[in-house]
């Protein structure tokens, strides 16, 4: 049985967000005196900024509140630029779209900036639904996303539909919504991540996806 639905995460997966949010990150960071090279904060790239703060760095909810904030001190006015499409991610979305297939975005990125990236690239015009967190992304985890995005979206056949993403958070959210789930390589999960949390297909490049959304 073919898809006729594709729900796609944004960071790792469309786009390459790493030294905007490493640079966030880093700027956060230093507020609490920890200096950091953003070269070591790709851990910040896929998951919750509250998630990450409270894992990693063991921050009380006080703190990643003023986190978040000096987070954005850096984001808002241009972090979010410093991001780029994966080369070739474009024409895959075209060949997705001319082949039928309903795109959907689901991503843990606050909407407002998810839009503003979408739209920076031209990428928004394949998609039918764009759905990202709220600016308080302790109000809605992947799997509150997911479920916003298969209910927007009209999704009634689950097995038609599929997640595409790079990072467990995104298998998980879409295994609790009864979704198949394609994890993917060039982001920043490994396939160890992406296996041991249940995805059905890897695919090390958009070569392999197109061949697993359209065969």
């Amino acid at each position: 049985m073919s898809f006729t639905h594709v729900l796609f995460d944004l960071d790792g997966t469309l786009t390459d967000p790493k030294e905007g949010i490493t640079r966030s990150a880093a700027h956060a960071l230093e507020h609490f005196g920890i200096h950091a090279d953003p070269e070591t904060l790709t851990c910040f790239i896929g998951p919750p900024l509250t998630e990450t703060f409270g894992e990693r760095y063991g921050f009380s909810d006080e703190q990643i509140t003023v986190a978040v904030a000096r987070f954005r001190e850096y984001f808002e006015p241009r972090g979010w630029l410093e991001n780029v499409p994966y080369p070739g991610i474009e024409k895959t979305l075209e060949r997705l779209q001319n082949a039928g297939l309903k795109l959907i975005l689901a991503t843990s990125k606050p909407e407002r900036f998810a839009v503003r990236i979408m739209e920076r690239f031209d990428l928004a015009k394949y998609f039918t639904h764009l759905c990202g967190a709220p600016m308080d992304e302790r109000r809605a985890g992947k799997a509150v996303i997911v479920a916003r995005a298969v209910r927007e979206a009209g999704i009634t056949d689950l097995s038609r539909a599929v997640m595409v993403g790079d990072r467990r958070h995104d298998v998980e959210g879409a295994r609790q919504n009864g979704l198949d789930t394609v994890g993917v390589l060039w982001g920043y999960g490994t396939r160890e991540e992406l296996e041991t949390v249940g995805a059905k297909f890897i695919a090390a490049d958009l070569a392999e996806l197109e061949n697993i959304l359209l065969h």
